[in-house]
Formats: C-alpha cells, sequence, structure tokens
C-alpha cells in the first residue's frame, strides 16, 4: 500500500492532484476556489491562533520570495515529536513550497506553539506510518470540516475515508517538533 501512496503522490502534477482531491467534494466555494480559500484562512486563522482545534492548527512558514510570515490552517495530527500534515494541492500548495524552501516553520497547536522542521515524507515505511496516523484519527472538528468538503452525515468511517484520499492524493509532510525549551 506505501507504494500506491508514494506512487499516487509522485506521480501526478499538482494540477491532477488538485483535480484528485475534488473528485466527489461537494461545491463549497470556500474549498474549491483559491478565494475562498483565503477567506476561509482568514477567517480561521485568528480563532485558531487562540484556541485550535484537536487536531488542527495554525502552521507559520517564511515566505520563499518576501521573507515574510505567512499562516495558514492545516490539519496537524501529532504523535510525539512529529506532526503530520498534507498538501491537499500537491507540491503546488504557498506553504508546502515556503517550508520546502525554509523547512523551519513554527505549529501552534493545542497545547502551545512549537517551532519544527518540515519536510515531505519519502520513505515508504515513514509514508506508511504517516498514513496511518494521519488518516486513523477522528477528532470533533473533523465533522465540520467534512461537511465543508463532502455531503452526508459526516460518520468517523467517512471521516477516515476522506483523510486517507487526501494522504494518498495529496503531498504528506512531517514536522519533527522541537519539545525542549
Amino acid at each position: 500500500m506505501g507504494d500506491h501512496n508514494e506512487d499516487a503522490a509522485a506521480r501526478r502534477p499538482p494540477n491532477e492532484q488538485f483535480q484528485a482531491y475534488l473528485e466527489g467534494h461537494r461545491r463549497n466555494p470556500l474549498t474549491t476556489t483559491l478565494t475562498g480559500a483565503r477567506v476561509l484562512n482568514a477567517f480561521q486563522v485568528p480563532w485558531f491562533r487562540i484556541a485550535p482545534p484537536r487536531g488542527f492548527g495554525v502552521l507559520t512558514t517564511v515566505g520563499r520570495k518576501t521573507g515574510k510570515k505567512r499562516r495558514t490552517c492545516v490539519r496537524a495530527i501529532r504523535n510525539g515529536d512529529k506532526a503530520y500534515l498534507v498538501s491537499l494541492t500537491g507540491s503546488g500548495a504557498a506553504w508546502f513550497l515556503n517550508a520546502k524552501a525554509n523547512p523551519r516553520v513554527r505549529l501552534r497547536i493545542r497545547g502551545g506553539s512549537l517551532d519544527g522542521l518540515a519536510q515531505e515524507i519519502t520513505d515508504p515505511a515513514a509514508i506508511e506510518e504517516g498514513r496511518r496516523i494521519y488518516s486513523g484519527t477522528v477528532n470533533p472538528f473533523d465533522r465540520l470540516e467534512y461537511r465543508m468538503h463532502r455531503s452526508g452525515a459526516p460518520a468517523d468511517e467517512k471521516i477516515r475515508a476522506m483523510h486517507e484520499k487526501w494522504y494518498a492524493d495529496g503531498t504528506p509532510v512531517v514536522i519533527e517538533l522541537s519539545t525542549g525549551r
């Protein structure tokens, strides 16, 4: 199964990765358009910086062109000293490109803000571990997230399936968190 995830992420150009993400997607302009995503992010960032819901956070990167801090809301599943994320639009997402250019990031999650190093997951064993952790976790806010992206009742198995698809079609990322201060 690791080969499938690796092949799906590696072989699809960013536009095709986004098209795969849209398959079965609810036509919500907040999640299907760049403008909508910016509006949603602008609304969520202040709230998530105060009290991020479990399983979500605010990722702060340094702009690769501007050098300015850039914040975006992400689904981030923490497991020990690692946090797992997925770039839904593949290697073309701004936060992903920023993290690739400068992997030193800051992640505000429930429990505090942590510095870390972000990197794309490429090792097959690490891809499988990340998939299990990212897709196997269902938190209360995931139900609202599901309603933003899909139609129907947000049952745990449907939420897991949506996250499996995102992980398989997107670009998985791990942040090695610095827990000592």
